[in-house]
């Protein structure tokens, strides 16, 4: 199994030109991706520089037809006309889905920088070594106040997943509405941090004490414990950063470790500010 996480700009390149076709294309050439987690896709938006309100959703679920989607918005206010003007996560899945969450994060008061509220997208898949839960998500750039509380929603969020495996919730006979979702131990979450490595921000996400299952395990450490952590963004002269560093990542749960068998970034495209980042598990 192949997923690919990235931070596609809205699908605007380090050329400035919007393409969502040249995004689609850039996955279909890094290899067969069973699931594709993307971060700033955008619907209804005509101020982001190259876009006049198109429906980015919509465009990738026609570049990769085979798949089901699930779409995260955290930003999600009328546009013009009514029309819906969103900007979030989207994960598309070739695999059976087997249960799905839109879950916003938190987004304290912080009046000192701009912000967005985040959000991460949710599923349980069938994978080929067994029920996969996939979490896409983008953490906030600006405000390290609301950045923390994320990341100790992501913690919680962990640790609520693995409590429910030893400890379903109840149904409700006659009612489907309180039928337990499939929720498994093993889980994946990727997607742009905002932080970099060894930043208090992803020391926490990490941190098993305080609350029994909240820890995360970093993949690239695990599987590359004596290498750096690729750079993910500031390789291509993009308008910002002015260096090159990493803040996109994959963590799973321990659960899911011994089925991790690669992860690699993409640093050679330049179709958007991001790299891709993809990961291997094995059935």
């Amino acid at each position: 199994m192949k997923l690919v996480s990235w931070n596609i700009q809205w699908a605007r390149g380090c050329d400035r030109r919007v393409s969502v076709r040249r995004i689609a294309d850039t996955i279909r050439a890094g290899g067969d991706a069973d699931v594709i987690c993307l971060q700033e896709v955008a619907v209804g938006h005509d101020a982001l520089p190259g876009l006049s309100g198109e429906d980015q959703v919509a465009q990738f679920m026609a570049e990769f037809p085979q798949y089901s989607a699930v779409f995260a918005p955290g930003s999600d206010q009328p546009g013009e006309g009514g029309r819906p003007c969103q900007f979030g996560n989207l994960l598309l899945s070739r695999l059976p889905v087997r249960a799905v969450w839109r879950r916003l994060l938190p987004w304290p008061a912080d009046p000192s920088v701009p912000s967005m509220q985040r959000a991460v997208a949710e599923a349980t898949l069938d994978a080929p070594g067994g029920p996969l839960r996939v979490l896409c998500t983008h953490l906030e750039y600006y405000s390290p106040v609301q950045r923390m509380a994320q990341v100790e929603a992501l913690r919680a969020l962990s640790a609520e997943a693995l409590a429910q495996v030893s400890a379903p919730p109840a149904g409700k006979e006659g009612n489907t509405a309180f039928r337990p979702p499939l929720r498994p131990a093993a889980a994946l979450l990727c997607g742009d941090f905002n932080c970099e490595p060894g930043s208090a921000d992803y020391r926490r996400l990490l941190d098993p004490a305080g609350q029994p299952g909240a820890d995360w395990v970093d993949l690239w450490r695990h599987l590359h414990p004596e290498r750096p952590h690729a750079h993910t963004v500031g390789l291509h002269g993009a308008d910002w950063p002015d260096r090159p560093y990493c803040c996109d990542f994959a963590f799973a749960t321990p659960a899911l470790l011994p089925r991790v068998s690669g992860l690699h970034v993409d640093t050679d495209t330049d179709a958007s500010d991001h790299q891709p980042l993809w990961v291997e598990l094995r059935g």
